[in-house]
């Protein structure tokens, strides 16, 4: 018996689809809280000395939380290969407009300190607001385009061919829907920086962080809401027209998708589901309610709603991975859009035993640098930013 037959191919498919669900989340909630820290960075700091405060919250972990979207991008490239084609070549402005607004971060952490000038300085620190804001929106209107469906099919060999080039079908990505899923995207990550500030912080900045971080957390709320009432009532669902083999070959055209109904079918056949966005809700307004009152462990509660509110999208969407608006047959699902069984077995027994290292390094990082950041802490530190 090979050894990659130990685990038979459906499951494995199931495993690395809740994987990546694990790198995504993973991402948005350590980067996620730092992004949201450089969005309110020129709105809850005042001074050169509280914005210093700000930065230097975030500056010893930002680049160890990139990782996660790093493996994210790895795992949709080993694991899911037409996902990575179609969505990285079919998004391929979004991607450009993400990378560069995160390649402002590092360049703005090194550089701001480098110089005294107050212009210098304000212009870097509205490049780290960029960097935070500009990727927090395109992810969530990438969200909601996904959800819509996206203009793409596959020819008889399986190549991915987008359909959505030119100037008035790339607009039409900026519909009303996904609009509001990036206000959401953007509104929660909000909230989750505000809830790190209230932890790693004092003074005035605390105070504004939390002024604006429940305001957010509210918009994340109505946003969150108004999106599954969309979902319901405006927005096609896709299902498969029949039986689908879930250890069969990774082939959609193998398959008939219909698309109609709604994607909320998927809490009458399973719900159990329901605890997603029921956890989103919960976190969020525990996050609202914890910013008001100042409460520390405020960080935790928007980890738990953005853990539901992501969690909420996959769960509704399963098996569907990337819904084609064009050629629903064409679409990527969980069955038929993986990469072999043997190359998920490798790198199921790679990820069992890197994560858990990865996981401990983290935890033991966020340990040492425990505590609040404090002007002292900027004089006695040659190293802060």
């Amino acid at each position: 018996m090979i050894l990659s037959e130990l685990i038979d191919y459906g499951t494995l498919r199931v495993i690395w689809w809740v994987l990546l669900g694990v790198l995504l989340i993973g991402f948005a909630l350590t980067d996620g809280f730092d992004m949201g820290v450089g969005a309110l960075l020129p709105f809850v700091a005042k001074t050169d000395t509280e914005r210093r405060l700000v930065i230097n919250t975030v500056g010893p972990v930002w680049e160890g939380n990139q990782v996660w979207f790093i493996l994210g991008g790895g795992a949709i490239f080993a694991a899911w290969p037409p996902l990575y084609a179609v969505s990285f070549s079919g998004f391929y402005l979004a991607m450009w407009l993400i990378l560069a607004a995160l390649i402002l971060r590092p360049v703005a952490f090194k550089y701001r300190s480098k110089r005294p000038g107050k212009l210098w300085r304000e212009r870097w620190d509205w490049a780290l607001f960029t960097g935070g804001a500009v990727p927090a929106a395109i992810f969530g209107v990438a969200v909601g385009n996904v959800l819509r469906g996206v203009p793409f099919h596959l020819n008889d060999r399986l190549m991915p061919f987008y359909d959505g080039w030119g100037f008035l079908k790339l607009l039409a990505l900026l519909n009303p829907f996904a609009l509001v899923c990036g206000a959401v995207s953007v509104a929660m990550l909000l909230a989750h920086g505000a809830g790190w500030l209230v932890l790693k912080s004092e003074g005035p900045i605390v105070e504004r962080a939390r002024k604006i971080g429940s305001a957010a957390g509210l918009v994340a709320i109505g946003g969150y809401a108004l999106a599954g009432l969309w979902l319901l009532v405006l927005t096609d669902g896709y299902q498969f027209a029949g039986a689908v083999a879930h250890d069969g070959p990774s082939n959609p055209l193998l398959n008939e998708v219909v698309k109609g109904g709604t994607w909320l079918s998927a809490y009458v056949g399973r719900p159990w589901i329901i605890a997603a966005p029921l956890m989103g809700f919960a976190g969020m307004g525990l996050a609202v309610l914890g910013l008001r009152r100042g409460w520390g462990f405020t960080i935790l509660a928007s980890k738990l709603g953005i853990f539901g509110m992501i969690a909420s999208v996959g769960l509704t969407m399963f098996p569907f991975i990337l819904p084609s608006s064009v050629d629903p047959n064409s679409s990527l699902t969980v069955w038929d859009a993986s990469s072999s069984q043997r190359t998920l077995f490798v790198m199921l027994v790679a990820a069992v035993i890197f994560m858990p290292l990865i996981l401990g390094y983290t935890a033991w990082v966020y340990k040492v640098l425990w505590g609040k950041v404090t002007e002292r802490d900027l004089d006695e530190n040659a190293n802060s930013y």
